[in-house]
């Protein structure tokens, strides 16, 4: 094996003639292992806001009940199976949610065009009625 050119071995310095080896401490050998992958995501603080305040069509609570189970998964070491009721319970959280953002949009659009249509209802009342007729 070559050194490239500009690396050079420490130098070698010889022990001293009073140094005792046995009191040296004794090498260790140490092995490192890769650490292991992250655990997947329950997203069980999201299922449960889902559940509690935008549970659509029982979406929230649907989800929910994939968190839980995830997390069990989870904790029994099937990482797969977690990850799939992990994945389950976040595509019924977005569900959730995007219909809960339209619901609400509607809703706002709902009350606005009610509301214009009530005022003009009301001004319509407040004007006399025009009569071209004979008089």
């Amino acid at each position: 094996m070559e050194r490239p050119l500009g690396q050079r071995l420490p130098p070698y310095e010889p022990l001293g003639e009073g140094l005792d080896m046995e009191r040296l401490s004794p090498s260790a050998v140490v092995s490192v292992e890769p650490p292991p992958p992250p655990p997947p995501r329950d997203h069980l603080a999201w299922s449960f806001c889902t559940a509690l305040y935008a549970n659509v069509c029982c979406l929230g609570f649907m989800a929910l009940v994939f968190s839980v189970k995830s997390r069990d998964r989870k904790v029994l070491g099937d990482y797969s199976g977690a990850l799939s009721y992990g994945s389950t319970a976040k595509c019924l959280n977005i569900t959730a949610l995007l219909l809960n953002i339209f619901l609400v949009i509607l809703i706002i659009a709902l009350i606005a065009s009610g509301t214009i249509a009530a005022v003009n209802v009301f001004h319509n009342q407040q004007e006399p009625p025009s009569f071209l007729g004979p008089t």
